[in-house]
């Protein structure tokens, strides 16, 4: 039979070589930004239970982390904080003795090459757990915004790249924008968590960081999941208020979304492959169910596929070991 009756798709798919040299969308270390959870103390490393392989890790610690991180090539790291003590307001969250604080001012004194992008939210610090101030069991937006912006402004102040608030405040963005000018930051980055859904994939994230809400949830100010449109529109508000970089919230469950905002949006567009996704495999992995090499780096690569120029996994040290 002649080649010319039929397409032969399966000769560029004949040799691993041949597949990376047509490869259509392409993963590299560069695009991949590592979260990690800092906390006091010294030589600490405390297992996170439901996200095997990830731990809680004390500043010294961070830096060796950071360090690793920076040698494998990696983009970034996002940092989180675990406060020793907090209160009603979350106040904790601006201190500038506060634990991600000295973590900014450490991994600069040590000088790895990567961006050093923070969370900008008050749930880890409040008492509550809630992302804002409460007034009558609700999360009050206008009085939260000050605080959220004093929280970046002290960030910046300690070295910060890249401040990435995640509260889902509306005017969040404009707040800190206008804030991080005032103070003289006008060079430090805001990526916003632009359509962050109210998604049951936070689980393992909430048990890392003890910000599991005391009452209530966090519906009333986070994304519905049934919404793209909305989504779009939160990305729309915050590029128009100043991000730099946007962000959909979680990955895997909300490729549409990050198509969706690829296809409209120019602006550089993150993408959260978020605890639960990351436990998953983990989990099944552990159990010889998944492999997890195969499985991981698929799962990325479909992030990236749908758009994404950023993403923000667990599995970023593992992967770019992988990719090297």
């Amino acid at each position: 039979m002649s080649d010319r009756t039929f397409e032969r798709f399966r000769r560029l798919r004949r040799t691993p070589a041949l597949r990376a040299l047509v490869a259509e969308t392409r993963l590299f270390p560069r695009q991949l930004v590592y979260p990690i959870f800092v906390r006091d103390g010294q030589a600490v490393r405390e297992p996170i239970r439901s996200m095997p392989g990830q731990e809680r890790v004390s500043v010294d610690e961070l830096v060796r982390d950071v360090e690793r991180a920076s040698e494998l090539g990696i983009g970034g790291v996002l940092l989180f904080g675990l406060p020793i003590e907090k209160d009603s307001v979350g106040s904790g969250a601006w201190d500038e003795h506060g634990v991600v604080q000295r973590a900014v001012r450490a991994i600069r004194e040590a000088g790895p090459d990567l961006v050093v992008a923070v969370d900008v939210c008050l749930c880890g610090y409040t008492d509550h757990g809630h992302c804002g101030v409460l007034r009558d069991g609700d999360v009050d937006n206008d009085e939260t915004l000050p605080l959220l912006a004093q929280t970046a402004a002290s960030l910046a102040a300690a070295g910060a790249d890249i401040v990435a608030p995640s509260a889902m405040m509306d005017g969040q963005v404009i707040a800190i924008r206008s804030k991080l000018d005032e103070a003289g930051h006008g060079d430090v980055a805001i990526m916003a968590y632009a359509a962050k859904y109210a998604s049951a994939f936070y689980g393992p994230f909430r048990d890392a960081a003890d910000s599991t809400p005391r009452t209530g949830d966090r519906r009333g100010y986070q994304m519905d999941s049934s919404h793209v449109r909305q989504g779009l529109a939160e990305i729309a508000a915050d590029l128009a208020e100043g991000a730099d970089v946007v962000m959909v919230k979680p990955a895997l469950a909300y490729l549409d979304v990050i198509r969706a905002a690829r296809e409209r949006f120019d602006a550089p567009l993150a993408a959260y492959s978020v605890s639960g996704e990351y436990a998953m495999l983990a989990a099944a992995a552990e159990r010889g169910w998944l492999d997890h090499k195969a499985t991981v780096l698929e799962s990325l690569t479909a992030i990236v596929r749908a758009g994404a120029d950023i993403v923000i996994t667990y599995s970023a040290l593992e992967a770019a070991r992988w990719l090297r």
